[in-house]
């Protein structure tokens, strides 16, 4: 393009012809001017797209519900569960106190007359078996206890010295049922029911058996104790018994004859600590 107007256009593009001026590449000039201006239009439109956002934004956050927190599931407390069957194990130690009174020679009963008291100690061990239930806090139950026992005390006579007097506890049985009130793994419980015990007597001269007797009696027991659960399962406890164990007249023979008869009267006290292991799930959840 040549004439006036190519005066209007950038140095670049034009050049003369005799004294006329012409343009050169208008038409690509103005295809790369069109692209300069498009790249131009879309980072404006991109800022504006990008202020819009800012300006909306907080609008939106406003519009949404506040964020609502879950309170956390509360800590889970576990608690020992004393229910169930147990076996155990037990040992220690007892006192056997016995008082003599003879009321018969050769069959012959004469006015009772005491011939002395004696106590009959020392150790003992066996095993238990039993069932609790728990309600709550407190927790019921019933067993079955049963030692080997060793216990020996004598004294002279005070009618037929220089006879001694030996008494000799063999065995000794309890059946019982059971209170008692919790602390998580600690038991503490008292205890009621019935008592047996094997019972020998001697009369001995010079070291010598003159004449013997023998028993099993009868009796009640009551008792208390306190009980730790240390293990899954595993407790230990510590419990002391008292048995009321009564009079009763015991016939003495020599040869196979009844030289005399005496009303011994028993007391007995014991103390033993026990290993039981609970059947069962020993500990359950509490929230």
């Amino acid at each position: 393009m040549c004439g006036a107007w190519g005066t209007l256009l950038p140095r670049e593009l034009r050049y003369r012809v005799g004294s006329g001026i012409c343009v050169r590449g208008l038409i690509p000039f103005a295809g790369a001017n069109k692209k300069m201006g498009n790249e131009k239009m879309k980072k404006i439109l991109l800022a504006a797209a990008g202020l819009v956002g800012l300006s909306v934004a907080p609008a939106l956050a406003a519009d949404l519900p506040a964020r609502t927190y879950t309170k956390a599931p509360a800590i889970v407390a576990p608690i020992y569960n004393w229910g169930g069957f147990y076996i155990g194990l037990n040992g220690g130690g007892a006192s056997s106190h016995k008082c003599w009174d003879i009321n018969a020679v050769l069959g012959v009963p004469v006015p009772a007359t005491s011939e002395g008291c004696h106590d009959a100690t020392g150790g003992l061990v066996g095993g238990q078996i039993g069932y609790r239930w728990q309600a709550a806090n407190w927790v019921f139950g019933v067993e079955a206890q049963g030692d080997w026992a060793n216990l020996k005390g004598s004294n002279v006579s005070s009618v037929l010295a220089p006879l001694v007097n030996q008494t000799r506890v063999d065995a000794i049985g309890l059946f019982t049922g059971q209170v008692g009130y919790a602390w998580n793994n600690v038991l503490g419980y008292v205890k009621g029911g019935a008592a047996v015990t094997s019972d020998r007597y001697n009369g001995l001269a010079l070291g010598l058996t003159l004449d013997s007797g023998s028993e099993t009696r009868w009796g009640g027991a009551v008792g208390a104790g306190i009980e730790v659960g240390f293990a899954p399962g595993w407790s230990v406890a510590f419990e002391y018994d008292h048995l009321f164990m009564g009079s009763r007249n015991v016939a003495f023979n020599v040869l196979g004859i009844n030289d005399r008869t005496d009303n011994i009267r028993q007391d007995v006290d014991m103390g033993t600590v026990r290993v039981n292991y609970t059947f069962g799930g020993p500990v359950v959840a509490r929230y």
